[in-house]
């Protein structure tokens, strides 16, 4: 049965980071803040991919990199900070937002969260028991995402997931093997499979492995995509209406007019 996160129709659309437009930008608002995620709901997009990081009194929040420097310039790491000490060097940049007010907030969304640390792993899983059929867990780390997933399975919730790294380098040798018990094997209990179109000089993005993984049941998600030329032509890998799933980019704004048009010439 497919998992409620899974909502018809595709091509999906997810925001990465939220969104944050030109002009937002040089209004200085950040990535992962409040206003990023409004903007995407307001957009009408359907999904927000986001981060999350554990502050140091014990509160997750929507964060992408383990320290602060990219974002506000100081030194210090989110581990190192309390939720007050972010607010308020987030307040010129569109807001600190916490996962639980991401989640209460915007009750419509659903939200793709990459748990970035070892210590967010449980509370995240918690606090997204209750908002599972709306929320997908990931993680680079396989073993970070299991102990998300396993947090959240223990309150009742049953969130979505997609592969970590080493999972992922699996099923790309079983499709590369063209086996089909490999990748089913690599791939059980995984909903999606969420992947750059290339690694190095590998490309991974490729029409034989979108059909693998749609043959196990399994959705292809890549990141991040942010040109209507490449958003195209993934949407429609082959010629033939053999296409990803979903795209993650900066720019949801743009993937959603690009999926508009692909569905109004198709209809």
């Amino acid at each position: 049965m497919t998992h409620p996160w899974f909502a018809p129709p595709r091509p999906r659309v997810l925001a990465h980071r939220g969104l944050v437009t030109a002009a937002a930008a040089a209004d200085r608002v950040a990535e992962n803040s409040f206003l990023a995620v409004a903007a995407a709901h307001a957009e009408g997009i359907a999904y927000v991919e986001s981060d999350c990081h554990l502050t140091a009194d014990g509160v997750v929040v929507l964060w992408h990199d383990a320290d602060l420097r990219r974002i506000t310039g100081d030194a210090r790491t989110v581990a190192d900070c309390t939720v007050a000490d972010l607010e308020r060097l987030m307040a010129e940049r569109g807001g600190l937002i916490t996962l639980a007010q991401a989640l209460d907030t915007f009750p419509t969304l659903r939200f793709n969260l990459d748990v970035k640390a070892d210590a967010a792993a449980e509370p995240t899983g918690r606090l997204v028991a209750r908002h599972a059929d709306r929320v997908l867990l990931t993680s680079f780390s396989d073993e970070r995402r299991h102990a998300a997933l396993t947090a959240a399975y223990t309150r009742g919730g049953h969130p979505a997931t997609s592969a970590g790294t080493a999972t992922v380098a699996r099923a790309v040798a079983a499709v590369a093997s063209r086996s089909r018990t490999l990748l089913a094997r690599a791939l059980r209990g995984i909903d999606a499979v969420q992947v750059p179109e290339r690694q190095s000089r590998i490309r991974i993005v490729t029409p034989r492995f979108v059909a693998a993984c749609h043959d196990v049941g399994v959705e292809v998600h890549v990141w991040t995509v942010n040109a209507p030329r490449d958003m195209q032509r993934l949407l429609n890998l082959d010629g033939h209406g053999l296409r990803v799933d979903g795209l993650v980019t900066d720019r949801a704004d743009v993937a959603a007019r690009v999926v508009r048009a692909l569905r109004d010439t198709r209809n």
